[in-house]
């Protein structure tokens, strides 16, 4: 045996077939091949053996490794004699592949032999980073059960098709027994071959090793072929080739195919090729074939070796809106026919990219939690559609075709929430503000079906471009949508209002998505008075919002105009001719300053409350932190806030608070304006019959207080349920007289916009004045009232208004003894004591006015006309 040659070839052997032989006739494990590790602890002894010579302590684990890539087609043979009663203390283990050189630590992986331990047997072990090893071959248990001699020779054996087969003879010879065979594909790179002992004390010279061989002498196999890149490939060999690769050894099958220009062994795993491609490759079946390529120890394969793969392009990372969400199931329940688990569908519009989805992360704007992340590998095929849901769902949607089940997968809020899909470089991809108002169906919106988005062309479309599913089972994951359809978005984008946040941060609201790289110009906006605007900022996810930051702070209340050229919205609409608003840094607000302008407290069946304030000073005012609030018996206060974020409230403007603006809208389409409806997260409760609403600022300070009823409606109507209270005069006292129902021709309600009722304060210095002379109680919005007011010269007057037709008979007591402010009014609705509408005629108001404290007594008559319309 000493006479085999000491040889370890290297990565670039060309002709032998062993990788490995070692039999120490040199005298040295140092060299030819090195061996390293705990040297001190082995020695090669005057027999040319492997011997270790470790510390005389129990417990004690040494080791020797050397370099060795042998992985398939290989076999391994030594020779050990173990002088030493084997037990679960005393063992060796032969390392004839080992990822890492350190064989003692945990996280080192390969396959080893045993010798001894607890079963005192020749066994094949595979060792994973975790975990105990597991057997490959557990061989015949007492198989080396001297206390003095246990001698073996070894000899394992590893196809081409990873069947392991274990060996030995107890002799020492070559008339081997086999211990039995095994299939494991586990691991296939190796870069070391060593041993390892651990023993009891006295044991410490007992281990003997010699004759250490390693060959491999069959041919390299291609295993399989990918493309990372339109012009690469990479091959994948069952064992280590040959460091140097000709690019003439490779080409693609067929005709046509792209040449190969260079050919290039990996640099860290020496069982892959690179292959660089003259031009791209096409699409589908590609062949690659392989000839005269050599493995490390000098096999050749002949070939062709071939492997096919399919060429379904190469994923790319999504951008802004080419990854969408295109079906939301958040109310799973009552099912319908789908799993009642939720979800949401995401789709790939293109028609050729394939996109690389690792690391896209899907989450709900403002969640503080982590976000759900698409994992390494994931990718969306050209067109295709995927569900995605929580990672214990998964097996739920397994017939709906491709699912991802993601950890973290977010809670969808079943009356709307804001979900986003944010590329791993954090940058906005897609994004929508879902509703329960889209579904446009009562029934549907109570569980089991789905949102559908209606055009993926239209990305940026709301509530217009999604609906409720109309397949049968509620809904179409995986799969297109049952609403698909065209619908463009041919709306302009709009420039809705401007507030600035600081004094050097101006923020532009627009009513739609927009061109993000496009609205971040700077020379698209300019400021009058004229101020320098040194960044802009779109502000994502939606693209809604433009952030301004000014080279100079503003002044309060002084306004300022913002001018905004052609701008775009996200699918390419432009704005047209410029367009502007104005604004100011917003002052402090006082009592008074805003008044309840307009209340619903008694809505349709399906509708919502609201309350309409009016700023009535001549200060720009912020919203942020007020409050609406709803007085309880005992005077405790039931109060909700209306914005979080700054919502600027111009001199003279109006601005409406109700829980959903979709709702309003569908129920007042022509009498609201949405501009001036703010959607709030709840309001408090309103009673229907009567109430005091109540409006407080950031510091809950109270602005205005309205005491309201069913009562102050119009006794002409038939049903109240909609209508709501406007208040008459702006600067008038927030007192029941103030308000009046609002005219039927304007919809009963007009959220948003001027008062149908709204009458302006009378001018002159008349004590009385009556306004109009003539009116129409009919409830067309046009005169439907008459307006009594009065300027008196001093308070302390009590009044009664007395109200008498062309006969001299009285219809009305208006007003009974009651004491006035130095300025007011009465309002007629033209109704009786009896409540019944007046007669078409003339009427007298007897109005008088007594002062106690004087015992002044005026009389004043005033006529007016009751009308009709034909």
């Amino acid at each position: 045996m000493k006479l085999l040659l000491l040889l370890a070839l290297c990565l670039g052997a060309t002709t032998a077939t062993a990788q490995l032989t070692d039999s120490f006739a040199d005298g040295n494990f140092t060299q030819n091949p090195a061996w390293t590790g705990e040297v001190a602890a082995f020695q090669v002894n005057p027999a040319q053996q492997l011997q270790t010579n470790g510390p005389s302590v129990t417990g004690s684990e040494v080791q020797l490794v050397t370099p060795c890539a042998a992985t398939t087609g290989t076999t391994w043979e030594f020779w050990a004699n173990l002088k030493l009663a084997t037990s679960g203390g005393n063992y060796a283990d032969v390392w004839l592949m080992a990822d890492a050189p350190d064989l003692k630590a945990a996280g080192t992986k390969g396959y080893f032999v045993r010798l001894g331990g607890t079963p005192d047997e020749v066994a094949l072990f595979r060792k994973d980073a975790t975990g105990s090893p597991v057997y490959v071959i557990n061989g015949q248990d007492a198989t080396l059960n001297s206390a003095t001699n246990n001698l073996v020779r070894v000899r394992v054996t590893r196809s081409t098709s990873n069947v392991w087969t274990l060996e030995r003879d107890l002799t020492g010879g070559t008339s081997y027994t086999p211990e039995g065979t095994a299939t494991d594909a586990t691991y296939q790179r190796s870069a070391y071959f060593g041993v390892y002992a651990t023993y009891s004390s006295a044991n410490n010279r007992g281990f003997y090793f010699d004759d250490f061989r390693v060959t491999d002498s069959t041919a390299p196999l291609l295993l399989r072929a990918a493309a990372p890149g339109a012009r690469q490939l990479t091959l994948t060999f069952n064992e280590a080739v040959a460091a140097s690769q000709s690019a003439g050894n490779y080409r693609l099958a067929g005709s046509g195919g792209p040449a190969v220009t260079a050919a290039l062994r990996d640099a860290t795993d020496p069982t892959l090729v690179h292959l660089t491609l003259a031009a791209d490759l096409s699409l589908g079946s590609v062949t690659v074939e392989a000839r005269n390529v050599a493995d490390v120890f000098g096999s050749v394969a002949a070939g062709p070796l071939t492997a096919t793969f399919q060429n379904n392009g190469f994923a790319v990372a999504p951008a802004l809106n080419q990854l969408l969400i295109t079906e939301i199931l958040a109310d799973e329940t009552p099912s319908v026919g789908l799993p009642a688990s939720e979800f949401v569908e995401i789709h790939n519009p293109s028609a050729t990219a394939v996109l690389d989805l690792a690391g896209v992360r899907l989450l709900k704007q403002g969640s503080t939690g982590n976000p759900a992340v698409f994992p390494a590998g994931a990718v969306l095929l050209p067109g295709e559609y995927a569900v995605v849901c929580g990672s214990t769902r998964t097996a739920q949607f397994a017939g709906y075709g491709k699912v991802f089940g993601l950890t973290n997968f977010p809670s969808l809020t079943n009356s709307g929430d804001q979900l986003v899909l944010r590329g791993k470089d954090g940058r906005t991809l897609f994004e929508v503000s879902y509703s329960d108002a889209w579904y446009r169906d009562a029934r549907k919106k109570e569980g089991g079906w789905t949102l559908e988005i209606i055009d993926p062309a239209n990305p940026c479309g709301g509530p217009e471009n999604w609906q409720a599913s109309q397949d049968a089972s509620g809904g179409t994951p995986g799969r297109t949508n049952s609403v698909r359809a065209t619908n463009p978005d041919r709306t302009a984008p709009t420039l809705l209002r401007t507030l600035a946040l600081t004094p050097t941060t101006v923020r532009l609201y627009f009513g739609e998505k927009l061109d993000s790289a496009a609205a971040a110009v700077p020379a698209l906006y300019t400021l009058t008075p004229a101020t320098a605007i040194t960044r802009v900022v779109p502000v994502g996810p939606n693209f809604r919002l433009v952030d301004l930051t000014l080279a100079t702070p503003l002044t309060a209340n002084q306004p300022v105009t913002v001018i905004v050229q052609r701008f775009l919205d996200c699918v390419g609409n432009a704005s047209g001719p410029a367009t502007s608003a104005t604004f100011a840094l917003p002052a402090s607000v006082a009592a008074g300053d805003v008044v309840i302008n307009e209340i619903l407290f008694n809505p349709r069946s399906g509708g919502v409350d609201f309350v309409e304030v009016l700023n009535r000073s001549g200060k720009y005012l912020d919203v942020q932190g007020w409050q609406v609030g709803s007085e309880r018996a005992g005077g405790t206060l039931d109060a909700e806030p209306v914005s979080g974020s700054p919502v600027l409230l111009p001199p003279g403007g109006l601005l409406a608070f109700t829980t959903s603006l979709p709702v309003l809208q569908s129920q007042y389409p022509a009498s609201i304006n949405p501009a001036n409806v703010l959607q709030v997260p709840a309001l408090p409760t309103l009673p229907d019959d009567a109430g005091v609403a109540v409006l407080l600022d950031a510091q809950a300070r109270p602005l205005d207080r309205v005491a309201y009823s069913e009562k102050q409606h119009l006794k002409l109507l038939d049903d109240v349920n909609g209508v709501s209270l406007e208040r008459i005069r702006a600067t008038g006292p927030s007192e029941a007289g103030n308000f009046h129902s609002a005219a039927g021709s304007a919809g009963y309600a007009t959220p948003g916009r001027p008062n149908s009722q709204q009458q302006a304060d009378p001018t002159g210095s008349d004590v009385l004045t009556l306004a109009p002379e003539l009116f129409t109680p009919d409830d067309d919005g046009q005169q439907d009232f008459t307006t009594l007011s009065y300027q008196l010269d001093a308070p302390g007057y009590v009044g009664s208004v007395k109200i008498y037709d062309a006969q001299g008979r009285l219809a009305r007591q208006l007003v009974r003894n009651e004491t006035l402010n130095t300025k007011g009014f009465w309002q007629w609705d033209g109704l009786t004591d009896r409540g019944q509408k007046a007669a078409v005629g003339y009427y007298v108001l007897l109005i008088e006015l007594f002062k106690p404290s004087g015992g002044q007594k005026q009389q004043y008559r005033k006529t007016v006309v009751v009308g009709a319309r034909f």
